[in-house]
């Protein structure tokens, strides 16, 4: 038995210079067939001291995660065209802070929102015929905290008239609680004496200073230079979103015939067993009732009275727009009242109305889409959010950015 063994052991050592030349030449003929065929998925975030990461500047290639769209980054580091710092003279800027809806990588950049408000807005006479410029601050996964830091290290050297805080409900007030976030890697702010004080803990743990080493940055380079190593990166990610979507669809799934579909309680206290049955992105439509999430509410509602009194300490004009869910404009009302059923809620919009409210205590202008976007996506029968296969769920696609866009700029042009 030994004997055979080590006999195995011999043929395969000595096959092995076959097999790793092999393995070589089909990683170089993937590699030519890929780049062949335009292939790439490039990564177009970079590690950065301040927000936990950040757009690269320069970067371009295709994005087809969600849509598909060839994105490009610009050289100050934002998904937009090449601006100017320095303002001219006949011009009103408009600075748009937010996350992934903003960046808006699953739609071309002439089809995202802020480039459809922008030419309206152009069009209409509220501005004094002084011509509009949008510029895009829209970063995906960014929490307010990182859009008040962004507002302070990035926004002010354009110059803006206007900022613009776009809000995501379903996941904004989430990414500004690091109980809700679960991760280590970026920044928070939370209330100390009524006060907003930053934890910028993240920039000493090990993730955050292993991504800045030399061995990462070599790996950045790697992928960034190997459309085979691309591929992989996106059968780990494109693995990782099936197997979230599973769950989230067994967490959705119709009740059997015969079944009724039981709510869950609008008082259980427990945070963490109620988010993970109902799915962190669904809590958001219940009014909460326990420590975490009301924590996130209040750091959430502090940073934007925060936001309007840097800008109002700037000279500029402040407004918050709070978009939409996929759930809260679905084209079938049916639909839209079996998933308020299925996890207790009694008004989709929970979230907007809140905010909307926090603007009229403050005196912050805001814009509420959501109610709008239902309205026309009933009327019309179409889905705003997502593509193919995940029609209804996930970012805006081109309709939804279109009517957005057509929205905003109908509203900017109204009287402030």
């Amino acid at each position: 038995m030994n004997i055979t063994k080590r006999g195995r052991a011999r043929r395969l050592l000595a096959n092995l210079p076959l097999i790793v030349l092999g393995i070589v030449i089909g990683v170089v003929l993937a590699e030519i067939g890929l780049r062949l065929i335009g292939y790439t998925y490039p990564e177009f975030y970079q590690p950065d001291n301040s927000k936990g990461y950040a757009l690269r500047p320069g970067m371009h290639g295709w994005y087809r995660k969600e849509g598909e769209a060839y994105v490009q980054i610009n050289s100050d580091g934002l998904r937009d065209v090449e601006h100017e710092r320095a303002k001219p003279g006949d011009t009103i800027r408009i600075a748009v802070l937010g996350d992934s809806y903003a960046e808006a990588f699953q739609v071309s950049k002439e089809q995202a929102f802020w480039s459809i408000m922008e030419e309206k807005l152009s069009q209409c006479g509220a501005f004094a015929g002084k011509r509009v410029e949008v510029l895009n601050f829209g970063v995906s996964g960014y929490g307010t905290a990182q859009q008040l830091i962004t507002l302070r290290e990035r926004v002010w050297t354009y110059s803006p008239d206007i900022v613009m805080l776009t809000v995501t409900t379903n996941n904004d007030i989430v990414d500004n609680s690091r109980a809700l976030k679960k991760t280590d890697e970026i920044p928070y702010y939370v209330v100390s004496n009524d006060q907003l004080v930053l934890d910028d803990s993240f920039q000493d743990s090990r993730s955050f200073i292993w991504r800045q080493s030399r061995i990462n940055r070599l790996g950045r380079w790697i992928r960034d230079h190997s459309r085979v190593i691309q591929t992989i990166n996106q059968a780990h990610h494109g693995f990782k979103i099936l197997l979230a979507s599973w769950k989230k669809r067994s967490r959705s799934a119709e009740p059997p015939k015969g079944e009724t579909a039981q709510p869950t309680p609008a008082n259980k206290s427990d945070v963490v067993a109620r988010s993970e049955e109902l799915g962190t992105d669904n809590v958001i439509y219940i009014e909460p009732q326990d420590s975490v999430w009301n924590d996130a509410w209040q750091v959430t509602e502090k940073l934007i009275v925060a936001l309007r009194d840097e800008v109002q300490d700037h000279g500029a004009k402040f407004v918050v727009v709070t978009l939409s869910n996929g759930p809260q404009v679905l084209p079938d009302r049916n639909a839209r009242e079996f998933f308020m059923k299925r996890f207790g809620v009694t008004d989709l919009f929970y979230p907007d109305n809140r905010i909307k409210e926090l603007g009229s205590r403050e005196s912050i202008p805001t814009i509420t889409l959501a109610p709008e976007l239902q309205e026309y996506a009933e009327q019309n029968k179409v889905y705003l959010h997502g593509f193919g296969e995940t029609i209804g769920n996930g970012h805006w696609n081109q309709a939804g950015h279109r009517i957005a866009g057509e929205l905003l700029a109908r509203k900017m042009c109204e009287p402030f």
